[in-house]
């Protein structure tokens, strides 16, 4: 099935939703895209990016106020970019070419889950104090780097990251926000640019459907999961992880 009006909304609302929840936003559109028998090709790879540039720009209109008040944070967010922007630059082919595939990422979604529960009993009860600066901007960026495998998710890497550096849950959650903005901006661009053609050359109206869906609901999901943080572990999203990539690789 080729991307219409209604599958460009589904994907919108799991790009979205997923994007910054710490459960894969990769892995989960290309078991949407399996589930709803879409077909591969270079049109459904530039959505992905128009989707992904609609979630993004959901944390620009949240947090634009706190990045501009503090430049600080604009030189952590660079720093924090570098080690995956670098790793992904140079592996870009391979990682396109041989990890992108369902089992990958549903074995990708069990072992990451396992690791959030077992650092969520790690890190029970313990004090956190620490606040970002340079050195633990770019320590997350190299955690970042796991994220370069589908179904790792980037911001589940970078949140479990600073945890253990010794962030909150929330600082960390919302640092991963922020690094989210320079690592998607310039990884959509970098294929933007290859595949410009494609995405100037089709139906916009399907482009437009799936980037408004993404935006708002990547608002919603991630003004819910800073409240969740707040509160909660992350042990729910291991569990939930462990039981759909199970399933994926039963199926």
């Amino acid at each position: 099935m080729n991307l219409n009006y209604f599958s460009a909304f589904i994907l919108g609302v799991i790009e979205g939703i997923t994007e910054f929840l710490p459960i894969s936003s990769t892995g989960h559109l290309i078991l949407t895209s399996k589930l709803l028998s879409i077909n591969q090709n270079e049109f459904t790879k530039s959505f992905e990016i128009v989707i992904q540039s609609g979630a993004i720009l959901s944390i620009i209109v949240l947090y634009l106020r706190k990045i501009i008040s503090n430049p600080k944070m604009i030189l952590y967010m660079i720093i924090g970019f570098i080690p995956s922007g670098v790793l992904g630059l140079l592996f870009y082919k391979f990682i396109k070419q041989y990890l992108f595939s369902t089992f990958v990422v549903s074995l990708m979604l069990i072992i990451w889950g396992i690791i959030f529960i077992l650092v969520e009993f790690l890190l029970k009860g313990r004090y956190y104090k620490l606040q970002i600066d340079t050195k633990t901007a770019l320590l997350i960026g190299f955690f970042q780097c796991f994220a370069l495998i589908p179904g790792t998710s980037r911001s589940g890497a970078t949140i479990i990251g600073g945890m253990l550096l010794g962030l909150s849950r929330k600082d960390a959650t919302e640092f991963s926000f922020l690094l989210s903005v320079p690592t998607i901006i310039i990884a959509s661009a970098y294929d933007l640019i290859k595949e410009k053609s494609i995405i100037f050359n089709s139906d916009i109206y399907v482009l437009l459907v799936g980037f408004i869906t993404s935006f708002i609901f990547a608002y919603i999901s991630v003004k819910w999961l800073i409240n969740f943080v707040s509160k909660h572990s992350l042990v729910i999203f291991g569990i939930y992880r462990i039981i759909i990539g199970i399933i994926f690789i039963y199926l």
